[in-house]
Formats: structure tokens, sequence, C-alpha cells
């Protein structure tokens, strides 16, 4: 039999010949004579070792929190974390707009009438004290002044003899009147006889009866005694003409007179100082032995049964504000009062000017002098707008920008807004946000530079 041939472990053949493999000289592998393999083989290593799937999850995580991180930051910027009870959050509404100032009003009596010395002098009796009603005419205090009433001593002593003179002149020219009348009626009683003798003398010269000598006389006695008729009426005329005149200044110069001492009657007569009006003493400047100038004011009367308000405004809203724009008090026992304006100053002191506004109806009854009132100024008329609470986020923003809650409420984002028309309690919106949408109008000055509110 022939043996067969085997195999061995290591890959030669087993017999009576065999043929070893060997290396070449360049290292590569030599085949065999026979059929058999090579001594050395390949050994295939696994793609996903653990220590690969190790790093590569490691890699996988830190990108996709690279990607996180740049993709918050583009697309909400800063997050700040907010304690949602330490914010202030408002619905944005739709609604009525009525701008208006909150003003504060200070009560003035509606009259005021100052007391003033029209005369200086030295007080000698004050009748009635600060804070005392007092009726029209009632005295409030009496000066003394010694050279006033000695010039009404002199005034009405040269007054007298004014009065006197005038007497005199009056007596003279009625006299001269009658002395003229007199004169007048002797001439034409004399003119009438002359004329009758000259009648009947006339016809005897005609006759030759009497002669030429006593008829010329006869008629030069006529006509002499028409020339004084004529002269006489002529003075009578002159001296009625002259002394009308000289009366005529006298009476000028009495009436001065009389204008003179009813004004000195009436200085005397303002040294006791009286109530102008109805109402209260508010202020008196007066003590007894004081010495009082003419024209100093001493005190005053307030017209007590009827107020305004007088209010300061900034200077800013000057422009807006008119005769008869109306204002609203808050409640004065309990009840709200309407008024409008009646006066407006133009005169700016200390960045603000001032305005009067009278009650529409009856003033409060236990308003004071002095007493503050809040009012609530309108400087238009209702407009509708969509509105946007006031709050402390118009300091921090300008009203550019505010966070608007998410649909969830968890969260508020920064976005842009436009703001108009204000009053104490609302801002008119004019873009970047709807009715209904919710917005932080609290303060935002710890928020920094955040974008993105998250609500806690």
């Amino acid at each position: 039999m022939v043996p067969q041939n085997s195999t061995s472990p290591n890959g030669a053949s087993s017999g009576g010949s065999s043929t070893s493999n060997s290396p070449l000289m360049d290292g590569g592998p030599q085949s065999s004579g026979g059929t058999g393999e090579g001594i050395d083989r390949k050994i295939e290593t696994p793609l996903f070792t653990p220590k690969r799937v190790g790093i590569g999850v490691a890699v996988v995580l830190i990108l996709g929190a690279l990607a996180y991180g740049v993709w918050t930051t583009a697309t909400s910027g800063q997050v700040y974390n907010v304690d949602r009870d330490k914010v202030t959050v408002s619905t944005v509404t739709q609604g009525d707009f009525q701008e208006f100032i909150a003003v504060t009003g200070t009560a003035i009596p509606e009259q005021t009438v100052y007391l003033g010395a029209v005369e200086g002098g030295r007080v000698e009796e004050i009748f009635l004290q600060e804070g005392a009603m007092v009726e029209r005419g009632d005295p409030i205090l009496r000066l003394s002044n010694n050279d006033l009433r000695l010039q009404l001593a002199r005034t009405e002593a040269r007054l007298a003899q004014q009065r006197s003179s005038m007497q005199q002149i009056r007596m003279d020219m009625e006299q001269r009147r009658l002395s003229l009348r007199r004169d007048l009626a002797q001439i034409k009683n004399q003119i009438r006889q002359l004329e009758r003798q000259h009648r009947r003398q006339k016809q005897l010269h005609e006759q030759d009866l009497i002669a030429d000598q006593e008829f010329q006389q006869t008629r030069d006695n006529l006509q002499y005694q028409r020339q004084r008729l004529a002269l006489t009426r002529s003075a009578y005329r002159q001296d009625s003409l002259t002394y009308q005149t000289r009366l005529d200044q006298q009476r000028s110069q009495q009436q001065r007179l009389d204008d003179r001492y009813e004004t000195m009657q009436e200085a005397v007569q303002s040294l006791t100082v009286q109530a102008p009006i109805d109402g209260q003493v508010t202020s008196l400047n007066a003590e007894l032995g004081q010495i009082i100038g003419a024209g100093t004011r001493v005190g005053q009367v307030d017209k007590v049964d009827s107020y305004e308000l007088r209010a300061q405004i900034d200077e800013f809203y000057i422009e807006r504000v008119r005769h008869g724009q109306t204002a609203t008090t808050e409640a004065l026992g309990d009840t709200a009062h309407a008024l409008s304006i009646a006066r407006v100053y133009p005169e700016v002191e200390e960045g603000r000017f001032e305005v009067d506004l009278a009650f529409e109806g009856n003033a409060p009854p236990n308003l004071r002098r002095g007493q503050t009132v809040r009012l609530r100024l309108e400087l238009g008329q209702p407009k509708e707008a969509t509105l946007l609470a006031r709050g402390g986020f118009y300091q921090s923003t300008g009203g550019n920008s505010a966070f608007v809650l998410t649909e969830s409420g968890e969260s508020a984002t920064r976005q842009p807004i436009r703001l108009g028309r204000q009053n104490p309690n609302y801002f008119e919106v004019l873009g970047g946000i709807e009715p209904g949408d919710k917005v932080i109008t609290s303060s935002y000055d710890t928020f920094g530079d955040a974008d993105r509110l998250s609500l806690e």
C-alpha cells in the first residue's frame, strides 16, 4: 500500500520526501512545491471597539453642547432667571385714552381784598383780631394823623372864605345891576320928556313962536340922552359879562376847594380802616402805637363762601394748557368735583407756571384757605387706543422695548415697542404689542443686558 500524506499541524507535509518552505532573501513568502498554504496569515480587527465607541460618544456630546450654546446665543441672547412673584405683569388692553396730568391745587378765596392805610398814621385802636368774621363797613382799626386833620381844617377855612367871597361878588354884581337899571330908567324917562318937549317946540319953531336957541338946546339934550342911553346899556351888558366871568371863576375855585375838602374828609375817614366786603379777616399786621406809612398793607379780608384752586404746572405743558380746560378732584367729602381753568399766569418761575381753577358749581363746604387738593387736569378729548399700564420699565428702556411673556407664560423675551402719549396710569401703544399681550411693566434695572427671562 502507498502511504497517504498527512499534514502536520504546522502545515508541513509528512512522507518519504518533502520540501520545507523557507523565506526568500527579500522577505517574501515562498510557495511549496505542493499545494500546501503558507505558514503566516492575517488576523482581522473589529471596527467598533469599546474604546472607539467611548471616544465617539464624548465627541458627539461636546459638539452638541457647543451647537446648543451657539444656537441659544444666536436666537435668544442672554437668559436671566427671575422670580415670578417679584415682577409685575400687565395685560395690553383696548380702551379710551384720556391724556391728563396729575397736579396739586391749593385752595384760595375767590375774592381777597387787601387792607391798606390810605394815609399814614399811628395805630390808636384795634377793634378786631385775625380770624374774625366781618360785614362790609365794620371798623377793624383806627389811625391818628394830626397833620391830616390840620390840613382838613385849613381847607375848610379856605372853603368858607371862598364862599364868602363869592357871596360878596354876587352882592356887588346885584348892586351894580340895580344902579345901572335905575340909570337906564331915569335916562329913558328923560328921553320921553325931551321927545314930547321937542315935538311941541318944533311946531312952535316952525311958526317962529320960540327962539332958535331954545329949540336947539332941547334938541341937543334929547340927542345927548339918547347917546347916554346907548352907553349905559353897553355898560350894563359889559358889567354883566364881567361879573359873570368873575362869578364863574369863583365857582370853579370853590368847586376845586369843595373837591379838596371832600378828599380830605375821605382821607380822615380812611384813618378808620373798615371791612371792604363780607368775609373773614385772615391777616392783620398792626400793633397799638405802631407808625404805619401811607399805602402800607395792614391785612386782608377773604370772601370765605367761595373758593378756587391755584395749581403749579411744569413748564413742559405751558403750550398745552388753555383757558376753559377741565379738571377733576379726588373725592372731597365722598364727592369728586369738576373745575375749569379760569386764568393762566404766563410767568414761569423755577420751571413752573400757575393756573387758577374755578369750581363748576358750589365749592366743597369744608374747604379752607391753604388746603391742598389733588387734581386730574385733562389735556384733550378721550380717544380709543391700545393701552399699557405705566411702570418702572419705562425708566429702564425709555419705552423702546419691553419683555413680553410667551404663550406658556414661563418665559419672556425682549422685543421693540413704540409708545405715544401718556398719563399717570397708562401709555398709548403705537406698535410692537397687541391687545391681550402680557408685558412685564416693573423695573428692568436688575436684568442687565438679558434678552430673555426665565420665570420661575
